[in-house]
């Protein structure tokens, strides 16, 4: 084997021993078509007052802004499907994404590790690793990099196991086999998502209308007050929402994740509407402090609560 093919292999056995699910490589360069599609979505205000989506357009488009001469970029999925359920769909619903210790931490202290072993083993190279933390495209790069395809609602799913993954990033000065893109798309006729949508956030041609989801009202909107017109529209979903991947056919095939750092809070599974009413700040401090809940701190927390109720 040649040192390219060497590294490779070192790679991709490297994100197993990792935990990853999944990993693909694909060559760094601009993204012309993304970068068409994200200027006329933002253009058209998708992003609500996520204003942070609208900054770093360069680097967003472009990994060798990130990263000075990158060769490859590498992309991991980290399967979060839980093995239990919230038993009671009549109390307040926790994203599933949401039920462990949050996935920043986790994937950034994997990264972290992996770069270390790659310098270790292959030698002094220049890299990043990104965990929905940066200006990056990920599911992009995943589909770039053969892992799936960008269904119509928004998520990438591979067709093996479905959607319920975290996509992790890291670009690299490194040249690497990179991995055929993935081009069929496997969603065919199906509406299911775009049908089941709560707030009908998903439009047609993938088109995601960020400032009618469930997640931003739940997580990414700062106002202490969420419009009325959507008053009834959530049921009790209190951070986040599952129903574009539940209602999803190809997550017939998810499995339940095998990272312990997802295994679920037994208060995300558990609380009661009156557990939350009862929370105080302080305790809530306390029982979420390695929970993705605390980007909506408390006071964020109680606004759903009071807007479900």
């Amino acid at each position: 084997m040649c040192l390219v093919d060497n590294n490779t292999a070192f790679i991709k056995s490297t994100a197993t021993s990792l935990g990853f699910d999944y990993c693909g490589i694909a060559k760094a360069e601009k993204l012309e078509n993304d970068a068409r599609r994200l200027e006329s979505w933002l253009n058209k205000g998708y992003q609500g007052k996520m204003q942070y989506m609208e900054n770093y357009f360069d680097l967003r488009i472009d990994p060798c802004k990130l990263v000075p001469g990158a060769r490859s970029v590498i992309t991991l999925l980290l399967n979060y499907f839980p093995s239990q359920k919230q038993p009671d769909i009549d109390e307040p619903i926790i994203s599933k994404y949401a039920y462990g210790r949050d996935y920043h931490e986790v994937i950034k202290e994997k990264l972290k590790i992996f770069l270390a072993m790659i310098k270790e083993n292959i030698g002094e190279i220049h890299g990043r690793g990104f965990a929905d933390s940066a200006p990056v495209l990920e599911k992009s790069w995943a589909q770039k990099s053969g892992l799936g395809w960008v269904a119509k609602n928004g998520n990438l799913i591979t067709k093996k196991n479905g959607s319920f993954f975290f996509i992790a990033t890291l670009i690299v000065d490194l040249e690497l086999n990179y991995d055929d893109a993935f081009v069929n798309d496997y969603c065919g006729s199906c509406r299911r998502c775009i049908d089941a949508c709560p707030t009908g956030a998903i439009l047609e041609e993938k088109i995601i209308d960020g400032s009618k989801c469930i997640s931003y009202f739940t997580i990414e909107l700062k106002d202490m007050l969420i419009p009325g017109e959507m008053k009834g529209k959530f049921e009790n979903r209190l951070f986040g929402c599952d129903v574009c991947q539940d209602v999803c056919p190809w997550n017939r095939f998810s499995k339940p994740t095998h990272e312990t750092a997802f295994t679920p809070l037994s208060q995300i599974l558990n609380f009661t509407t009156s557990d939350w009413e009862e929370l105080t700040e302080e305790t809530f401090k306390i029982i979420f402090k390695d929970s993705p809940l605390k980007r909506s701190k408390f006071e964020g927390i109680r606004r759903n609560l009071e807007f479900i109720s």
